[in-house]
């Protein structure tokens, strides 16, 4: 497993944080006192992306402002990446969960992402202030990232894998496969970075082909030695996978709540504790537990965000 930021500095410091997040505001407009209604009177509509892990954070955002006292349109779940950028920039929502990765390179169109999460963070939200008037508000430990997984037994008998112990597993089995989604040999971001890093040009004789779902399924069963993953999704805490440990190879997706910055500088404090208190205590661990409870165990979203915010002293 990669190495981790751990932001959060423990239970009590979240709790503390959700005390003053009721009282944090001043002399913006809609602040309140410690009773919760430091953004009263505010509407905000929050929006989020269509799968499963920015639904659930977008949720968050939505029942920890509402908490707050303010008046929520919740659009959660409003479709892919551009819907929701477009949205943003045009006043149809005002907030939204995205990935400095996907700020950096799509968004603003740059390349050479930084690969340190706080200096990624930095250029994004300065450059989207300054060029969009759009504001990026905290930013999350966990980096949800292509990257891969491998059969559990075969992680198992070999002892892990990292990028370059899977490139020479591969070359020195011919009838190993990696199974992939359609579009991920051809990104710029994809798998590109991965030959880049080993030196190791996977032949298409390895390479299947399969729907998102069917690689970590397969890779569970061992028909695929190794799949195309999101790093932090659910399925492969509960299915037998094991990470393959990413030197730095990928590109970095630490989440941020996007948002127009008219709405953040009327309650500035107010969304920064927020965002923080809600951010901080996500680790990869942490967003995989939780997008697990959705994908495997069957919760409803907006329940195990409400769970969440009642364990972080938000609700």
């Amino acid at each position: 497993m990669r190495n981790r930021k751990n932001l959060f500095a423990g239970a009590a410091a979240v709790a503390l944080l959700g005390s003053a997040l009721a009282a944090c505001g001043g002399d913006d407009e809609g602040s309140g006192s410690a009773s919760g209604d430091a953004l009263d009177g505010v509407s905000i509509t929050v929006g989020s992306k269509d799968f499963t892990e920015n639904i659930l954070l977008g949720e968050m955002l939505a029942q920890a402002a509402e908490a707050a006292g303010a008046s929520v349109d919740n659009q959660v779940n409003l479709g892919g990446t551009s819907v929701n950028r477009e949205a943003l920039l045009s006043g149809d929502i005002d907030v939204y969960p995205d990935y400095n990765g996907t700020g950096w390179t799509v968004h603003l169109g740059n390349e050479d992402p930084s690969q340190d999460p706080q200096e990624l963070y930095d250029v994004t939200a300065a450059a989207d202030l300054e060029q969009n008037d759009i504001k990026w508000v905290g930013l999350s430990p966990f980096n949800d990232t292509y990257g891969f997984a491998a059969n559990g037994d075969l992680a198992a008998a070999e002892g892990g894998f990292d990028f370059q112990s899977m490139a020479d597993y591969l070359q020195a089995n011919p009838d190993a496969t990696v199974c992939m989604e359609t579009e991920f040999p051809d990104r710029p971001d994809g798998l590109v970075l991965w030959e880049e890093a080993t030196g190791y040009e996977l032949p298409r004789s390895q390479t299947k082909i399969l729907d998102t779902g069917l690689i970590y399924t397969e890779t569970d069963k061992g028909a695929c030695d190794f799949g195309e993953v999101f790093t932090t999704d659910g399925r492969i805490q509960a299915l037998n996978l094991e990470l393959v440990e990413d030197p730095g190879a990928m590109i970095l997706y630490n989440v941020s709540f996007t948002m127009r910055n008219e709405v953040y500088d009327a309650n500035a404090d107010t969304y920064d504790e927020m965002a923080d208190t809600i951010l901080e205590p996500l680790d990869e661990d942490k967003m995989a537990e939780l997008n697990a409870k959705v994908d495997v165990d069957g919760q409803p979203a907006e329940r195990v965000a409400e769970d969440y915010l009642k364990e972080i002293g938000l609700l």
